[in-house]
């Protein structure tokens, strides 16, 4: 059959079900706190509004920009500028032009006061933290960008920040950008601090590291809060030693054994408690850890690949071991940070211009992970870019009826009573929230 082309001048968005985040927005009343915090203000009498931005800004991530030239795709969108009540919206470079307004204090006091507000709102305690950094890879000419470990990228530029996730909710509470060149264990005190700050009140369970953190100083500072923890040990050649004089270890499954031992490494004021997992790389040949090959018997040690991880819980070693592995969600958080919300890819060349537009990011991660739970609350926590075509991708345009607008969705009959479901979620959204406890 053929098809004839025509035209027409009505304004139509792919993304009509962005409704929703905007119902988010309004009733979790972040843009009165985004307004009582103070952001740093435009010195033109044209400028845009400063909170106008940073909703354009979680709208166009949540739609699919993933770096600041990709904000022009709502730019243009004259029906979300009308769902969200702007009279006209920025291009790319008054993004940046903006967040260069952003220092280090503007930083320490507007994203703490934030997120101390959002994690106030919602009920939750003894909770598991987990804390990571990762690479950011950098093409440009970026303040902080500098060589250092990039497994991916070696000797290419890079950042290099911390970032603390709350395990039992799926949310992120503190993202610190650093230097590329700059070591896993720098800032962290400070950093953690400024974490526990922003979650007053709540009571940490247990604390979870990979081995970038293993260290005496940390293991200490940490039983000084009463803290329980379990971090990944470095491989030193005295742990290995000392690893080595273990015989006896239980089955927990075909190819994987676990034992356990006391130790005091040097410069350590009492032993701790380690968990060693060993898992045979025939039966089991993507298993992580790393083969020991220091010792008299190179075919024993040579079939194994070994795990080491430092405790001060009491548990059995099978579950401390559980416990750690539940840590990998925080690498999933990261991934999807990076793949759906950009968070590798919005940079500009003032570090704390950067550092603010990411620390955006993070909360409008948060604000999608609150959705999901609150209102969607599905068994499977689908991924950004799962909704943008499942729930976000609904074609819409908005008409007049006397002085009131109305959005009309472009969705199939058996789908609209789904949708109203969650529009009516959406709109009895009301603080405080508590939400279920997911497991990995």
């Amino acid at each position: 059959m053929d098809l004839k082309i025509e035209f027409t001048g009505k304004d139509i968005t792919p993304w009509g079900g962005m409704i929703l985040m905007r119902e988010i927005i309004k009733r979790s009343g972040i843009n009165q706190i985004l307004h009582d915090i103070g952001l740093p203000s435009q010195r033109s009498n044209r400028g845009y509004d400063p909170i106008q931005f940073i909703n354009t800004f979680w709208v166009a991530i949540w739609s699919g920009a993933n770096r600041f030239e990709h904000l022009e795709v709502t730019r243009h969108d004259h029906v979300i500028r009308k769902m969200f009540g702007f009279n006209k919206m920025a291009g790319h470079k008054a993004f940046q032009r903006y967040f260069k307004k952003f220092n280090q204090a503007d930083n320490q006091r507007i994203f703490t006061s934030l997120f101390s507000w959002f994690y106030n709102q919602i009920q939750f305690d003894n909770y598991t933290l987990d804390v990571d950094s990762t690479v950011m890879t950098r093409y440009g000419d970026q303040q902080g960008a500098n060589r250092g470990y990039n497994s991916r990228k070696p000797g290419r530029m890079s950042h290099h920040p911390l970032i603390a996730f709350i395990s039992d909710i799926r949310m992120a509470v503190n993202f610190w950008l650093r230097s590329g060149n700059t070591h896993t264990m720098n800032n962290i005190y400070g950093f953690l601090e400024d974490t526990f700050e922003r979650l007053n009140g709540k009571k940490i369970g247990l604390f979870r590291a990979d081995s970038g953190f293993y260290d005496g100083k940390i293991l200490k500072y940490l039983e000084t809060k009463d803290m329980s923890y379990i971090i990944a040990a470095k491989l030193y050649r005295p742990l290995k030693l000392r690893m080595a004089q273990k015989r006896i270890y239980v089955r927990l499954a075909d190819g994987i054994e676990i034992s356990e031992m006391f130790y005091k490494s040097p410069g350590w004021d009492k032993e701790r408690r380690f968990i060693i997992v060993r898992q045979e790389i025939s039966k089991r040949p993507k298993a992580t850890g790393k083969q020991l090959k220091l010792f008299g018997e190179p075919e024993m040690y040579r079939n194994y690949r070994y795990s080491l991880y430092v405790t001060n819980l009491s548990l059995s070693a099978r579950l401390v071991w559980g416990l750690y592995r539940e840590r990998s969600d925080a690498e999933n958080r990261i991934k999807e940070l990076k793949e759906d919300f950009g968070m590798d890819s919005f940079n500009v060349y003032d570090f704390f211009a950067t550092e603010a537009a990411l620390n955006f990011v993070i909360m409008a991660y948060n604000l999608m992970s609150l959705f999901r739970q609150a209102v969607l609350n599905t068994p499977t926590d689908h991924r950004l870019k799962t909704l943008r075509y499942k729930l976000f991708g609904i074609g819409s345009y908005v008409t007049q009826h006397g002085n009131r607008r109305i959005l009309k969705l472009a969705l199939a009959m058996k789908r609209r009573g789904w949708f109203m479901g969650l529009w009516e979620k959406t709109a009895d959204f009301n603080w405080p929230v508590v939400l279920s406890i997911i497991k990995s």
